[in-house]
Protein backbone atom coordinates (compact mmCIF):
# COMPACT_ATOMS: atom_id res chain seq x y z
CA UNK A 1 0.00 0.00 0.00
CA UNK A 2 0.98 3.65 -0.26
CA UNK A 3 2.26 4.19 3.23
CA UNK A 4 4.20 0.95 3.48
CA UNK A 5 5.44 0.19 0.00
CA UNK A 6 5.07 2.71 -2.80
CA UNK A 7 6.08 6.02 -1.27
CA UNK A 8 7.23 5.39 2.27
CA UNK A 9 9.55 8.16 3.44
CA UNK A 10 10.32 7.02 7.00
CA UNK A 11 13.73 5.46 6.49
CA UNK A 12 17.19 5.57 7.95
CA UNK A 13 19.37 8.29 6.43
CA UNK A 14 21.60 7.08 3.62
CA UNK A 15 25.14 8.36 3.47
CA UNK A 16 25.61 9.63 -0.06
CA UNK A 17 28.63 11.83 -0.77
CA UNK A 18 27.71 15.41 -1.62
CA UNK A 19 28.55 16.66 -5.07
CA UNK A 20 30.51 19.85 -5.64
CA UNK A 21 28.88 22.72 -7.53
CA UNK A 22 30.66 21.83 -10.77
CA UNK A 23 29.81 18.17 -10.38
CA UNK A 24 26.16 19.14 -10.00
CA UNK A 25 26.37 21.36 -13.09
CA UNK A 26 27.81 18.41 -14.99
CA UNK A 27 25.11 16.01 -13.75
CA UNK A 28 22.34 18.44 -14.66
CA UNK A 29 23.89 19.01 -18.09
CA UNK A 30 24.21 15.28 -18.77
CA UNK A 31 20.56 14.79 -17.85
CA UNK A 32 19.30 17.84 -19.73
CA UNK A 33 21.10 17.25 -23.04
CA UNK A 34 19.40 13.99 -24.05
CA UNK A 35 16.00 15.24 -22.82
CA UNK A 36 16.42 18.39 -24.92
CA UNK A 37 17.20 16.41 -28.07
CA UNK A 38 14.28 14.07 -27.37
CA UNK A 39 11.93 17.07 -27.04
CA UNK A 40 13.25 18.58 -30.28
CA UNK A 41 12.74 15.32 -32.18
CA UNK A 42 9.11 15.28 -31.03
CA UNK A 43 8.68 18.82 -32.34
CA UNK A 44 10.31 17.79 -35.62
CA UNK A 45 7.81 14.95 -36.00
CA UNK A 46 4.99 17.48 -35.85
CA UNK A 47 6.81 19.67 -38.39
CA UNK A 48 7.26 16.66 -40.71
CA UNK A 49 3.54 15.82 -40.45
CA UNK A 50 2.63 19.41 -41.31
CA UNK A 51 5.04 19.75 -44.22
CA UNK A 52 4.20 16.41 -45.85
CA UNK A 53 0.43 16.83 -45.44
CA UNK A 54 0.67 20.39 -46.74
CA UNK A 55 2.06 19.16 -50.05
CA UNK A 56 -1.20 17.30 -50.68
CA UNK A 57 -3.43 20.32 -50.22
CA UNK A 58 -4.79 22.97 -47.88
CA UNK A 59 -7.62 20.74 -46.62
CA UNK A 60 -5.21 17.97 -45.67
CA UNK A 61 -2.93 20.44 -43.92
CA UNK A 62 -5.88 21.86 -41.98
CA UNK A 63 -7.06 18.36 -41.06
CA UNK A 64 -3.66 17.51 -39.53
CA UNK A 65 -3.50 20.88 -37.73
CA UNK A 66 -7.00 20.67 -36.25
CA UNK A 67 -6.68 16.94 -35.55
CA UNK A 68 -3.46 17.60 -33.69
CA UNK A 69 -5.06 20.45 -31.74
CA UNK A 70 -7.69 17.96 -30.52
CA UNK A 71 -5.33 15.01 -29.97
CA UNK A 72 -2.58 16.79 -28.02
CA UNK A 73 -4.78 18.33 -25.29
CA UNK A 74 -6.62 15.00 -24.94
CA UNK A 75 -3.35 13.13 -24.32
CA UNK A 76 -2.14 15.58 -21.67
CA UNK A 77 -3.84 13.35 -19.10
CA UNK A 78 -1.56 10.45 -20.09
CA UNK A 79 1.48 12.74 -20.10
CA UNK A 80 0.76 14.08 -16.61
CA UNK A 81 0.11 10.67 -15.06
CA UNK A 82 3.25 9.26 -16.69
CA UNK A 83 5.38 12.22 -15.54
CA UNK A 84 4.30 11.51 -11.95
CA UNK A 85 6.38 8.31 -12.12
CA UNK A 86 9.74 10.10 -12.56
CA UNK A 87 9.94 11.73 -9.07
CA UNK A 88 8.63 8.53 -7.43
CA UNK A 89 11.35 6.45 -9.10
CA UNK A 90 14.04 9.08 -8.42
CA UNK A 91 13.22 9.00 -4.69
CA UNK A 92 13.55 5.21 -4.66
CA UNK A 93 16.74 5.43 -6.71
CA UNK A 94 18.26 7.91 -4.28
CA UNK A 95 17.32 5.68 -1.37
CA UNK A 96 18.69 2.57 -3.11
CA UNK A 97 15.29 0.89 -2.79
CA UNK A 98 15.29 -0.95 -6.12
CA UNK A 99 12.77 -3.56 -4.98
CA UNK A 100 10.04 -0.92 -4.91
CA UNK A 101 10.52 0.12 -8.52
CA UNK A 102 8.79 -2.80 -10.25
CA UNK A 103 5.57 -2.14 -8.35
CA UNK A 104 5.85 1.60 -8.91
CA UNK A 105 6.32 1.08 -12.65
CA UNK A 106 3.45 -1.36 -13.01
CA UNK A 107 1.05 0.75 -10.94
CA UNK A 108 1.92 3.68 -13.21
CA UNK A 109 1.03 1.52 -16.22
CA UNK A 110 -2.39 0.80 -14.72
CA UNK A 111 -2.97 4.50 -14.01
CA UNK A 112 -2.00 5.59 -17.52
CA UNK A 113 -4.08 2.82 -19.06
CA UNK A 114 -7.14 4.18 -17.27
CA UNK A 115 -6.30 7.69 -18.49
CA UNK A 116 -5.94 6.31 -22.02
CA UNK A 117 -9.54 5.09 -21.87
CA UNK A 118 -10.56 8.64 -21.01
CA UNK A 119 -8.60 9.87 -24.04
CA UNK A 120 -10.59 7.49 -26.24
CA UNK A 121 -13.77 8.88 -24.71
CA UNK A 122 -12.73 12.47 -25.41
CA UNK A 123 -11.85 11.69 -29.03
CA UNK A 124 -15.27 10.05 -29.36
CA UNK A 125 -16.79 13.54 -28.99
CA UNK A 126 -14.60 15.04 -31.75
CA UNK A 127 -17.49 14.95 -34.30
CA UNK A 128 -19.55 17.12 -31.93
CA UNK A 129 -16.69 19.63 -31.70
CA UNK A 130 -16.28 19.75 -35.47
CA UNK A 131 -20.02 20.19 -35.97
CA UNK A 132 -19.86 23.25 -33.71
CA UNK A 133 -17.17 24.67 -36.01
CA UNK A 134 -19.47 24.31 -39.04
CA UNK A 135 -16.67 23.04 -41.30
CA UNK A 136 -16.81 21.60 -44.83
CA UNK A 137 -17.64 17.91 -45.13
CA UNK A 138 -14.31 16.95 -46.79
CA UNK A 139 -12.33 18.69 -44.05
CA UNK A 140 -14.50 17.09 -41.35
CA UNK A 141 -14.07 13.62 -42.86
CA UNK A 142 -10.27 13.88 -43.11
CA UNK A 143 -9.92 15.26 -39.58
CA UNK A 144 -12.00 12.44 -38.10
CA UNK A 145 -10.09 9.88 -40.15
CA UNK A 146 -6.80 11.30 -38.83
CA UNK A 147 -8.07 11.00 -35.24
CA UNK A 148 -9.46 7.52 -35.84
CA UNK A 149 -6.10 6.30 -37.13
CA UNK A 150 -3.89 7.94 -34.50
CA UNK A 151 -6.12 6.55 -31.74
CA UNK A 152 -4.75 3.06 -32.51
CA UNK A 153 -1.36 4.26 -31.30
CA UNK A 154 -2.61 5.09 -27.79
CA UNK A 155 -1.32 1.86 -26.15
CA UNK A 156 2.09 2.46 -27.74
CA UNK A 157 2.07 6.03 -26.43
CA UNK A 158 1.27 4.80 -22.91
CA UNK A 159 4.06 2.22 -23.11
CA UNK A 160 6.58 4.80 -24.30
CA UNK A 161 5.64 7.56 -21.82
CA UNK A 162 5.65 5.30 -18.75
CA UNK A 163 8.95 3.61 -19.65
CA UNK A 164 10.55 6.93 -20.55
CA UNK A 165 9.73 8.35 -17.13
CA UNK A 166 10.92 5.13 -15.50
CA UNK A 167 14.29 5.46 -17.23
CA UNK A 168 14.56 9.16 -16.48
CA UNK A 169 13.60 8.54 -12.87
CA UNK A 170 16.72 6.38 -12.63
CA UNK A 171 18.73 9.30 -14.10
CA UNK A 172 19.08 7.56 -17.47
CA UNK A 173 18.01 10.11 -20.07
CA UNK A 174 19.99 8.78 -23.03
CA UNK A 175 17.22 6.27 -23.94
CA UNK A 176 14.88 9.25 -24.47
CA UNK A 177 17.32 10.67 -27.02
CA UNK A 178 17.86 7.40 -28.89
CA UNK A 179 14.18 6.42 -28.97
CA UNK A 180 13.23 9.95 -30.07
CA UNK A 181 15.57 9.65 -33.06
CA UNK A 182 14.14 6.20 -33.84
CA UNK A 183 10.65 7.71 -33.78
CA UNK A 184 11.67 10.44 -36.23
CA UNK A 185 13.27 7.88 -38.55
CA UNK A 186 10.04 5.86 -38.52
CA UNK A 187 7.86 8.93 -38.97
CA UNK A 188 9.28 10.15 -42.28
CA UNK A 189 8.89 6.95 -44.35
CA UNK A 190 5.59 6.09 -42.66
CA UNK A 191 4.21 9.50 -43.63
CA UNK A 192 5.49 9.05 -47.17
CA UNK A 193 3.80 5.66 -47.50
CA UNK A 194 0.39 6.51 -46.08
CA UNK A 195 0.04 10.17 -47.08
CA UNK A 196 1.12 9.73 -50.70
CA UNK A 197 0.24 6.05 -51.20
CA UNK A 198 3.64 4.46 -51.80
CA UNK A 199 4.41 0.72 -52.09
CA UNK A 200 0.81 -0.20 -52.78
CA UNK A 201 -0.64 1.56 -49.73
CA UNK A 202 -3.71 3.77 -50.26
CA UNK A 203 -3.04 7.51 -50.62
CA UNK A 204 -4.86 8.84 -47.56
CA UNK A 205 -3.58 12.41 -47.62
CA UNK A 206 -3.49 14.17 -44.25
CA UNK A 207 -5.34 11.29 -42.60
CA UNK A 208 -2.34 9.08 -43.40
CA UNK A 209 -0.30 11.13 -40.92
CA UNK A 210 -2.53 9.62 -38.23
CA UNK A 211 -1.48 6.09 -39.23
CA UNK A 212 2.15 7.19 -39.33
CA UNK A 213 1.90 8.67 -35.83
CA UNK A 214 0.28 5.49 -34.50
CA UNK A 215 3.12 3.41 -35.98
CA UNK A 216 5.66 5.80 -34.45
CA UNK A 217 4.09 5.45 -30.98
CA UNK A 218 4.18 1.66 -31.20
CA UNK A 219 7.74 1.70 -32.57
CA UNK A 220 8.97 3.96 -29.77
CA UNK A 221 7.10 2.06 -27.07
CA UNK A 222 8.27 -1.39 -28.15
CA UNK A 223 11.86 -0.21 -28.71
CA UNK A 224 12.01 1.22 -25.22
CA UNK A 225 10.39 -1.90 -23.77
CA UNK A 226 13.08 -4.08 -25.37
CA UNK A 227 15.78 -1.82 -23.98
CA UNK A 228 14.40 -1.84 -20.43
CA UNK A 229 13.95 -5.63 -20.46
CA UNK A 230 17.45 -6.47 -21.71
CA UNK A 231 19.69 -3.62 -20.47
CA UNK A 232 21.84 -4.67 -17.52
CA UNK A 233 21.42 -1.36 -15.72
CA UNK A 234 17.77 -2.19 -14.95
CA UNK A 235 18.39 -5.70 -13.62
CA UNK A 236 18.45 -4.46 -10.00
CA UNK A 237 14.95 -3.08 -10.41
CA UNK A 238 13.75 -6.21 -12.31
CA UNK A 239 10.73 -4.26 -13.59
CA UNK A 240 8.92 -7.23 -15.16
CA UNK A 241 10.29 -10.19 -13.22
CA UNK A 242 7.22 -10.30 -11.01
CA UNK A 243 3.62 -9.38 -11.73
CA UNK A 244 2.11 -6.80 -9.38
CA UNK A 245 -1.70 -6.69 -9.51
CA UNK A 246 -3.44 -3.31 -9.53
CA UNK A 247 -3.58 -1.61 -6.14
CA UNK A 248 -6.26 1.06 -6.02
CA UNK A 249 -4.39 2.86 -3.23
CA UNK A 250 -1.29 3.08 -5.41
CA UNK A 251 -3.26 4.04 -8.51
CA UNK A 252 -5.06 6.75 -6.56
CA UNK A 253 -1.69 8.05 -5.36
CA UNK A 254 -0.48 8.41 -8.95
CA UNK A 255 -3.77 10.08 -9.87
CA UNK A 256 -3.35 12.61 -7.04
CA UNK A 257 0.24 13.28 -8.09
CA UNK A 258 -0.27 13.22 -11.86
CA UNK A 259 -3.63 14.97 -12.36
CA UNK A 260 -2.29 18.37 -11.21
CA UNK A 261 0.62 17.94 -13.64
CA UNK A 262 -1.85 17.27 -16.47
CA UNK A 263 -3.93 20.29 -15.54
CA UNK A 264 -0.87 22.57 -15.30
CA UNK A 265 0.09 21.49 -18.81
CA UNK A 266 -3.48 22.02 -20.00
CA UNK A 267 -3.72 25.52 -18.53
CA UNK A 268 -0.56 26.53 -20.40
CA UNK A 269 -1.53 24.91 -23.71
CA UNK A 270 -5.08 26.26 -23.56
CA UNK A 271 -3.85 29.80 -22.76
CA UNK A 272 -1.88 29.98 -26.00
CA UNK A 273 -4.76 28.40 -27.92
CA UNK A 274 -7.19 30.98 -26.49
CA UNK A 275 -4.89 33.86 -27.42
CA UNK A 276 -4.58 32.54 -30.98
CA UNK A 277 -8.39 32.60 -31.23
CA UNK A 278 -8.61 36.13 -29.76
CA UNK A 279 -5.97 37.44 -32.16
CA UNK A 280 -7.66 35.90 -35.24
CA UNK A 281 -10.14 38.81 -35.76
CA UNK A 282 -7.22 41.29 -35.89
CA UNK A 283 -6.16 40.13 -39.35
CA UNK A 284 -3.75 37.82 -41.13
CA UNK A 285 -0.67 40.01 -40.60
CA UNK A 286 -1.08 40.14 -36.84
CA UNK A 287 -1.90 36.42 -36.64
CA UNK A 288 1.16 35.54 -38.74
CA UNK A 289 3.50 37.73 -36.69
CA UNK A 290 2.17 36.24 -33.45
CA UNK A 291 2.61 32.70 -34.77
CA UNK A 292 6.19 33.36 -35.90
CA UNK A 293 7.16 34.85 -32.54
CA UNK A 294 5.45 32.00 -30.69
CA UNK A 295 7.20 29.39 -32.83
CA UNK A 296 10.66 30.86 -32.18
CA UNK A 297 10.07 31.33 -28.46
CA UNK A 298 8.71 27.76 -28.23
CA UNK A 299 11.98 26.45 -29.65
CA UNK A 300 13.92 28.48 -27.08
CA UNK A 301 11.64 27.13 -24.32
CA UNK A 302 12.80 23.58 -25.02
CA UNK A 303 15.95 24.18 -22.95
CA UNK A 304 14.28 25.37 -19.70
CA UNK A 305 11.63 22.67 -20.16
CA UNK A 306 14.31 19.99 -20.43
CA UNK A 307 16.23 21.49 -17.52
CA UNK A 308 12.99 21.46 -15.51
CA UNK A 309 12.67 17.71 -16.11
CA UNK A 310 16.31 17.20 -15.13
CA UNK A 311 15.99 19.15 -11.87
CA UNK A 312 12.96 17.00 -10.95
CA UNK A 313 15.26 13.98 -11.07
CA UNK A 314 18.10 15.61 -9.13
CA UNK A 315 15.79 16.94 -6.41
CA UNK A 316 14.04 13.58 -6.11
CA UNK A 317 17.35 11.72 -5.92
CA UNK A 318 18.68 14.09 -3.23
CA UNK A 319 15.53 13.69 -1.13
CA UNK A 320 15.60 9.92 -1.53
CA UNK A 321 19.24 9.98 -0.40
CA UNK A 322 18.26 12.05 2.66
CA UNK A 323 20.49 14.88 1.43
CA UNK A 324 17.88 17.59 1.95
CA UNK A 325 20.21 20.60 1.41
CA UNK A 326 21.34 19.13 -1.92
CA UNK A 327 17.77 19.27 -3.22
CA UNK A 328 17.59 23.05 -2.83
CA UNK A 329 21.13 23.45 -4.15
CA UNK A 330 20.23 21.50 -7.30
CA UNK A 331 17.32 23.88 -7.84
CA UNK A 332 19.51 26.97 -7.39
CA UNK A 333 22.15 25.68 -9.79
CA UNK A 334 19.52 24.73 -12.38
CA UNK A 335 17.93 28.16 -12.02
CA UNK A 336 21.29 29.87 -12.56
CA UNK A 337 21.93 27.75 -15.66
CA UNK A 338 18.44 28.34 -17.03
CA UNK A 339 18.33 32.09 -16.44
CA UNK A 340 21.82 32.48 -17.91
CA UNK A 341 20.67 30.68 -21.05
CA UNK A 342 17.45 32.74 -21.13
CA UNK A 343 19.32 36.05 -20.91
CA UNK A 344 21.61 35.10 -23.79
CA UNK A 345 18.72 33.91 -25.95
CA UNK A 346 16.62 36.88 -24.93
CA UNK A 347 19.31 39.25 -26.17
CA UNK A 348 19.42 37.28 -29.41
CA UNK A 349 15.65 37.63 -29.90
CA UNK A 350 15.69 41.30 -28.94
CA UNK A 351 18.57 42.27 -31.22
CA UNK A 352 17.89 39.82 -34.04
CA UNK A 353 14.11 39.46 -33.99
CA UNK A 354 13.57 40.81 -37.49
CA UNK A 355 16.39 38.71 -38.87
CA UNK A 356 14.85 35.56 -37.38
CA UNK A 357 11.37 36.46 -38.64
CA UNK A 358 12.84 36.81 -42.12
CA UNK A 359 13.31 33.04 -42.27
CA UNK A 360 9.51 32.64 -42.15
CA UNK A 361 8.30 35.36 -44.51
CA UNK A 362 9.39 38.23 -46.76
CA UNK A 363 6.41 40.43 -45.85
CA UNK A 364 7.92 43.58 -44.24
CA UNK A 365 4.85 44.28 -42.08
CA UNK A 366 4.87 40.78 -40.61
CA UNK A 367 8.65 40.93 -40.07
CA UNK A 368 8.41 44.27 -38.28
CA UNK A 369 5.61 43.16 -35.96
CA UNK A 370 7.23 39.77 -35.27
CA UNK A 371 10.44 41.61 -34.39
CA UNK A 372 8.54 43.69 -31.85
CA UNK A 373 6.93 40.61 -30.32
CA UNK A 374 10.29 38.83 -30.12
CA UNK A 375 11.59 41.85 -28.20
CA UNK A 376 8.85 41.17 -25.66
CA UNK A 377 9.70 37.46 -25.83
CA UNK A 378 13.15 38.36 -24.51
CA UNK A 379 11.46 39.20 -21.19
CA UNK A 380 8.93 36.41 -21.57
CA UNK A 381 11.63 33.72 -21.78
CA UNK A 382 13.25 34.79 -18.48
CA UNK A 383 9.94 34.60 -16.59
CA UNK A 384 9.12 31.32 -18.30
CA UNK A 385 12.45 29.85 -17.22
CA UNK A 386 11.86 30.80 -13.58
CA UNK A 387 8.43 29.20 -13.45
CA UNK A 388 9.45 26.08 -15.42
CA UNK A 389 12.40 25.25 -13.17
CA UNK A 390 10.41 25.98 -10.01
CA UNK A 391 7.65 23.61 -11.20
CA UNK A 392 10.28 20.96 -11.97
CA UNK A 393 11.80 21.25 -8.51
CA UNK A 394 8.37 21.08 -6.84
CA UNK A 395 7.66 17.85 -8.73
CA UNK A 396 10.89 16.49 -7.26
CA UNK A 397 9.39 17.21 -3.83
CA UNK A 398 6.19 15.45 -5.04
CA UNK A 399 4.32 18.73 -4.59
CA UNK A 400 2.10 19.22 -7.66
CA UNK A 401 -1.26 20.55 -6.49
CA UNK A 402 0.02 24.02 -5.59
CA UNK A 403 1.57 24.38 -9.05
CA UNK A 404 -1.79 23.52 -10.59
CA UNK A 405 -3.56 26.27 -8.65
CA UNK A 406 -0.79 28.80 -9.31
CA UNK A 407 -0.72 28.16 -13.05
CA UNK A 408 -4.52 28.38 -13.30
CA UNK A 409 -4.70 31.72 -11.47
CA UNK A 410 -1.57 33.21 -13.04
CA UNK A 411 -2.27 32.22 -16.65
CA UNK A 412 -6.03 32.69 -16.93
CA UNK A 413 -7.64 35.20 -14.52
CA UNK A 414 -4.45 37.29 -14.42
CA UNK A 415 -2.34 36.83 -17.56
CA UNK A 416 -5.17 36.45 -20.06
CA UNK A 417 -7.16 39.31 -18.51
CA UNK A 418 -4.19 41.68 -18.63
CA UNK A 419 -3.46 40.61 -22.19
CA UNK A 420 -7.05 41.06 -23.38
CA UNK A 421 -7.42 44.50 -21.77
CA UNK A 422 -4.18 45.74 -23.34
CA UNK A 423 -4.68 44.06 -26.72
CA UNK A 424 -8.36 44.49 -27.49
CA UNK A 425 -9.62 47.45 -25.39
CA UNK A 426 -8.81 51.11 -24.78
CA UNK A 427 -9.39 50.94 -21.02
CA UNK A 428 -5.78 51.57 -19.97
CA UNK A 429 -3.98 52.41 -23.22
CA UNK A 430 -4.98 52.42 -26.90
CA UNK A 431 -5.48 48.81 -28.03
CA UNK A 432 -2.02 47.30 -28.56
CA UNK A 433 -2.96 44.26 -30.65
CA UNK A 434 -0.76 41.14 -30.27
CA UNK A 435 1.82 43.03 -28.18
CA UNK A 436 -0.81 43.41 -25.45
CA UNK A 437 -1.27 39.66 -25.25
CA UNK A 438 2.49 39.16 -25.01
CA UNK A 439 2.63 41.64 -22.12
CA UNK A 440 -0.14 39.50 -20.60
CA UNK A 441 2.07 36.42 -21.06
CA UNK A 442 4.91 38.20 -19.28
CA UNK A 443 2.61 39.30 -16.43
CA UNK A 444 1.11 35.85 -15.92
CA UNK A 445 4.44 34.03 -16.06
CA UNK A 446 6.06 36.53 -13.70
CA UNK A 447 3.30 36.06 -11.12
CA UNK A 448 3.60 32.28 -11.53
CA UNK A 449 7.39 32.45 -11.10
CA UNK A 450 7.06 34.47 -7.89
CA UNK A 451 4.35 32.30 -6.32
CA UNK A 452 6.03 29.02 -7.30
CA UNK A 453 9.36 30.17 -5.88
CA UNK A 454 7.70 31.10 -2.59
CA UNK A 455 5.97 27.72 -2.54
CA UNK A 456 9.23 25.89 -3.25
CA UNK A 457 11.07 27.43 -0.31
CA UNK A 458 8.09 26.76 1.96
CA UNK A 459 8.01 23.07 0.92
CA UNK A 460 11.79 22.81 1.37
CA UNK A 461 11.62 24.20 4.90
CA UNK A 462 8.81 21.80 5.77
CA UNK A 463 10.78 18.87 4.33
CA UNK A 464 13.93 19.86 6.23
CA UNK A 465 12.02 20.14 9.52
CA UNK A 466 10.37 16.75 8.98
CA UNK A 467 13.75 15.16 8.27
CA UNK A 468 15.27 16.74 11.39
CA UNK A 469 12.63 15.05 13.55
CA UNK A 470 13.51 11.55 12.27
Amino acid sequence: MIGSYLVSTARAPITTPRTTTWQEVRKLSLLTGPILIAQLTQMLMSVVDTLMAGRVGATDLAAVAVGGSIWIPATLLVFGFAMALAPVISHSHGAGEYKRMANQLQQSFYTCAISALLVVGLIYFAPVFLNMMDVEEDFRRKTLAYLGYILWGTPGLVLYMVLRNFCEGMSHTMPSLVIGIIGLLINIPANYIFIYGAFGAPALGGAGAGIASAIVYWGMGLSLLGYVVFAKRYQKAAPFKRFHPPSWDDIWYFVRLGFPISMSLFFEVSLFAAVAILIAPLGAIMVSAHQIALNISSLVYMFPLSLSMAVTLRVGFALGSSQIPDALRSYKIALTMGVGFAVINGLGMWLGGRFLAGFYTDNPEIIALAGTLLGLAAIFTVSDTFQAISIGALRGYKDTRAAMVVTLVSYWPFGLTVGFVLARTDYLVPAMGPAGFWIGFISGLSVAALLLTIRLFKVHRRTALAAARL
